[in-house]
């Protein structure tokens, strides 16, 4: 049965380009042509409204006893097109809107208004704007305890954090985040810099990529590339193991399952030289640390890039920031959030920077590279964020038709479709179950 409302104009195929005009005929690439350049200058905002309902994002934004609404921006038109890229440089082929819920869908979990989706982060008034706080880190407790200036549990920790917001700037919280390494800020227009966008595409089949990310954005990364034919080798420390392998497992095993699982200790002097070495043999590295936090490990990024590799750097606000940041509190830092009937915010989606900035960061490596070399690539989280929130799906409005939700634009309706998930084809390696093995193939000593 059609799922397509009536009355409403005839869907059209879903590789399309932003402006609504055809994509490129099968077999040429839509990477660097007319239809690439004109993404966000032309992008329609019927094409806008169209993916943001199918993408299942509005269902899980909103109160859990209100309606359903609308972020801004066009996130769901930036991900679709990014997924486009992806396939056409040999990756998997899947629709980037639906992507952007596909944790939610795979949890079970729903909007929850002023606290996000996953849960660990909320959005408080403080005394001349909003703020979004995020305590998802088994440290945040006693670290936000250290910004109010009393200890506190976890479980007096909402109360009392909301009392200080409401006697501060949102200007002193930004201050103060960033000097204690907290992941939160004020929400605030901020200057706007641009991303960077994908090139025309290259074939990664058999390239080594050595993962050192964690949670969604960076994993995601890793896994496109694997779908593009690229050999993926996720390394983890003794003492910092990815956090997402304690938490929803079937999400977990659909970003890692074929990759193969890797422990060093760059703590002793063995396990630093593996660590080395098998970066050495690198041809692109994907992390989401701050440089000094490489440092530390002796890795040098631009030394890398110098001898070829292509270095994917993902970070909350740059690589020339300390700040830190997760998907929810840096979305809505920077603006991307719906607005409830009484003019106040609740958060849009489930994390979506971390998906957004996940495909961004494979179709730069699935990427031609400047002058064909290697090369840094600084993938900033909110950055991305800014780069969706330049367009708009204009006058588009949910609408409730019986049991059912359309997003209409006054010429056609698009139905509302709730989130959808894709299922894990295999079950991820255990926590370095493959060192032994990875390192013996490239000839690296085991420490």
């Amino acid at each position: 049965m059609s799922d397509q409302a009536p009355g409403s104009t005839p869907r059209a195929t879903r590789h399309r380009g932003p402006d609504g005009t055809a994509a490129p005929p099968a077999g040429r690439s839509p990477v660097g042509d007319e239809w690439s350049a004109r993404l966000w200058s032309r992008a329609a905002p019927s094409r806008i409204a169209e993916d943001w309902a199918r993408s299942g994002i509005p269902v899980l934004t909103g109160h859990p006893d209100g309606p359903p609404l609308l972020p801004p921006g066009g996130a769901a038109t930036f991900a679709s097109w990014l997924a486009d890229h992806i396939a056409a440089a040999g990756g998997a082929k899947l629709d980037g809107a639906r992507l952007l819920a596909e944790r939610a869908a795979l949890s079970g979990r729903g909007r929850r208004g002023r606290l996000s989706v996953g849960g660990s982060c909320r959005l408080l008034p403080t005394r001349d704007c909003w703020a979004a706080v995020s305590d998802a880190r088994p440290d945040d407790p006693l670290l936000w305890s250290a910004l109010i200036g009393r200890d506190l549990d976890a479980e007096a920790l909402p109360r009392r954090l909301a009392d200080w917001l409401t006697a501060h700037d949102g200007a002193e919280l930004d201050e103060r985040v960033e000097l204690l390494g907290l992941a939160g800020g004020a929400v605030r227009p901020r200057p706007e810099r641009a991303c960077p966008l994908p090139g025309p595409p290259r074939d990664v089949t058999g390239l080594l990529v050595v993962d050192f990310s964690a949670l969604w954005a960076g994993p995601l990364c890793a896994y496109l590339l694997g779908s593009a034919g690229a050999r993926v080798v996720k390394v983890e420390t003794p003492s910092r193991p990815d956090g997402a392998r304690f938490g929803d497992s079937p999400f977990y095993d659909l970003l890692h399952a074929g990759h193969h699982s890797v422990v060093l200790d760059p703590g002793n002097a063995r396990g630093r030289t593996a660590l080395h070495e098998l970066v050495g043999r690198a041809d692109v590295v994907i992390e989401a640390s701050r440089p000094r936090a490489l440092a530390g490990f002796g890795l040098d990024a631009e030394a890398e890039a110098a001898r070829g590799c292509t270095w994917i750097s993902i970070t909350a606000h740059g690589r020339a920031s300390v700040r830190v940041g997760f998907g929810d509190d840096v979305a809505a830092s920077r603006g991307l959030l719906a607005t409830d009937a009484d003019g106040d915010p609740v958060f849009a989606g489930d994390a979506v920077a971390d998906p957004l900035t996940g495909l961004l960061a494979a179709a730069l490596a699935l990427s031609e590279q400047p002058g064909g070399g290697g090369v840094v690539r600084d993938v900033s989280m909110a950055d991305v964020v800014s780069t969706c929130l330049s367009v708009s799906a204009g006058d588009a409005r949910l609408v409730r038709r019986g049991d059912d939700w359309l997003l209409d634009t006054g010429r056609a309706s698009f139905p509302v479709a709730a989130p959808r998930p894709r299922r894990p084809v295999a079950v991820a390696s255990a926590t370095g179950a493959d060192t032994a093995t990875v390192l013996r193939s490239l000839g690296i000593r085991s420490p």
